[in-house]
């Protein structure tokens, strides 16, 4: 192709591409295709040209202007909708992490307490099976309180409930295995059986029959199960207060600011462009001032939670104590049969009926028959092939929820790194389009947007306020009843990104807005949107980010023309 050739199709396009620019200073169709496409109103609000003089309250521009009032009620509407959302999209990945975590962590103890109270039903039927159909419901009342326990529901108390099962215990094995002679004697409906019943019930923990054995296993499970119901109740907490940050209202003020950042730019036909990331950060900040006042709490909420879960799993110490029921059981009947005598004796002096009870049968029962207990009964816990099960929960939900921690204190930065904030050559600052953003950045807080120069933060969300408050109760009540609980360093984790006071000019906060108050996010601090989620992403099954999609050299060209049509209206 001859250099004629090639000059000449130059030109024609360069008229071409100027003949359409004039067209489009004269046209407000890109603006009415960005309307209907983003669904923010009726297509016929929209005008055909740009106009003067319009009576605009937040778009206000001395130039012609494709926007109407009736335009900017509807981009008020619009931006609260699709903020909103987007917010809700992030919160709802952690809230489901929280819940999901919750229900899982139900499940193990449940399993657990399932299998044990099995373990102790099988004790019963294999060795001692004359106390089966007597013991069956003070063993199911025994798992029954355990299990409330660990819910959290009712005022359940595990050592009640522990020492409830020896009391039902004791008159069992006092007539049926230390003196098997009286079974049917204590079986007969009388006074003075009921009464004898009722006397070995009421005194076991002065008889002591199972020596040091029912307080062992009341403390063990008490332990142990007392982090596993804090666990229970704190991961409630967090879904409240996800349920209530989600629907968090956004300001008269963080709405108008939202309107100038995302659509001001459409009034003067300019549809593509993005706002600057620094005018971004500014407006987001002032936006989510009040849930930013929840990252301090949030932070050692989370640390709270991962200290729980270690407790509840490390050193398997919920799984030995639920499956070692069985085993602290056997031994504490093995106990009473050892000490039959002395028992009976101790009996006759403080209930004065098991000499009497059957005198027929006095004198002639059989010498009590004892199986010794396995040597490494202590070692040997059934059911210890499960061990393990609770660690590995414990493993996936620390290291999901860490990713956590700052929140509320990025909140800001993903919502533009994801939907707003995109450095281009130039930008939207909200006036005109520029090369980059000039005015001062803010941090994180309500104390911090004094010197916003985007949004007018007038006051602090009383709701959030009130979750801000509630959080830093838990947090100070989970210290009193076990101290130290959230407090490790060995959690804490630097470099989180949050901002919380005002913005100094050391911290590079004034400038091009490039340098921003927080440090730069990767992509596994940035947790994804719900709505890109896939079931191998959720958080109980891992998560696999997907690497983004390169634009062909096609496509780049395309986007470049577009954006070189894009003037402003003169």
């Amino acid at each position: 192709m001859s250099r004629v050739n090639v000059s000449w199709i130059i030109a024609v396009l360069a008229v071409e591409l100027a003949t359409l620019s004039a067209a489009r200073a004269h046209s407000c169709h890109e603006v009415k295709t960005a309307f209907q496409v983003r669904q923010i109103g009726q297509l016929k609000w929209v005008p055909e040209t740009p106009a003067t003089d319009v009576d605009l309250s937040v778009c206000k521009h001395a130039g012609p202007s494709c926007c109407t009032r009736r335009m900017e009620e509807s981009y008020r509407a619009a931006v609260l909708r699709d903020t909103t959302q987007n917010i809700r999209s992030y919160s709802f990945e952690l809230k489901y992490l929280i819940s999901a975590h919750a229900a899982a962590f139900q499940d193990m103890f449940q399993s657990l307490i399932s299998f044990s109270q099995n373990q102790l039903i099988s004790l019963f039927e294999t060795t001692y099976s004359s106390l089966m159909s007597s013991i069956s419901p003070h063993i199911a009342c025994l798992f029954t309180d355990l299990s409330r326990f660990l819910q959290g529901t009712g005022n359940v108390s595990v050592e009640t409930a522990v020492h409830c099962f020896f009391d039902g215990l004791f008159p069992l094995v006092h007539t049926r295995i230390v003196n098997p002679g009286m079974a049917e004697s204590i079986d007969a409906d009388t006074s003075d059986n009921n009464q004898l019943g009722d006397c070995l019930r009421m005194t076991r923990q002065d008889v002591n029959p199972f020596g040091s054995h029912p307080k062992a296993m009341a403390k063990e499970l008490a332990d142990a199960l007392r982090a596993g119901r804090v666990l229970s109740l704190a991961l409630g907490v967090g879904s409240e207060v996800m349920n209530i940050t989600e629907t968090v209202e956004l300001s008269k003020e963080c709405t108008r600011a939202l309107v100038r950042m995302q659509y001001c730019s459409h009034c003067r036909g300019l549809t593509l462009i993005r706002a600057c990331s620094g005018y971004c950060l500014n407006v987001m900040r002032g936006c989510l001032a009040s849930l930013s006042e929840l990252h301090s709490p949030w932070r050692q909420y989370v640390t709270v939670l991962q200290d729980l879960s270690h407790m509840v799993a490390g050193a398997h110490n919920l799984e030995l104590a639920l499956l070692g029921i069985r085993g602290q059981v056997e031994e504490a009947i093995l106990y009473a049969q050892l000490h039959g005598p002395r028992l009976t004796a101790t009996v006759d002096k403080v209930c004065g009926h098991s000499s009497n009870a059957s005198s027929s049968t006095v004198g002639t029962f059989p010498q009590t028959s004892v199986t010794p207990p396995p040597a490494n009964i202590s070692q040997d816990v059934p059911g210890a092939d499960t061990i393990g099960m609770l660690a590995h929960l414990h493993r996936e939900f620390t290291a999901y929820i860490s990713r956590y921690k700052s929140f509320f204190a990025i909140l800001p930065e993903m919502l533009c790194e994801a939907e707003m904030g995109v450095d281009e050559l130039t930008c939207w600052s909200g006036d005109d389009v520029v090369k980059s953003y000039t005015a001062r950045m803010v941090g994180n807080g309500v104390r911090a947007q004094r010197q916003n120069p985007e949004v007018r933060v007038r006051s602090v969300d009383p709701v959030l306020m009130d979750v801000k408050n509630k959080l830093e109760l838990f947090n100070m009540e989970i210290q009193e009843v076990m101290p130290g609980v959230g407090h490790r360093e060995s959690w804490d984790d630097t470099g989180s990104g949050e901002s919380s006071g005002e913005c100094d000019d050391e911290d590079g906060c004034e400038g091009s807005g490039e340098s921003v108050a927080s440090p730069p996010l990767t992509e596994a601090d940035v947790p994804k949107k719900a709505g890109k989620v896939s079931v191998q992403d959720s958080p109980i099954t891992g998560i696999n980010p997907s690497s983004d999609a390169s634009l062909s050299t096609a496509s780049f060209i395309i986007i470049i023309l577009a954006l070189g049509l894009q003037w402003p209206f003169i």
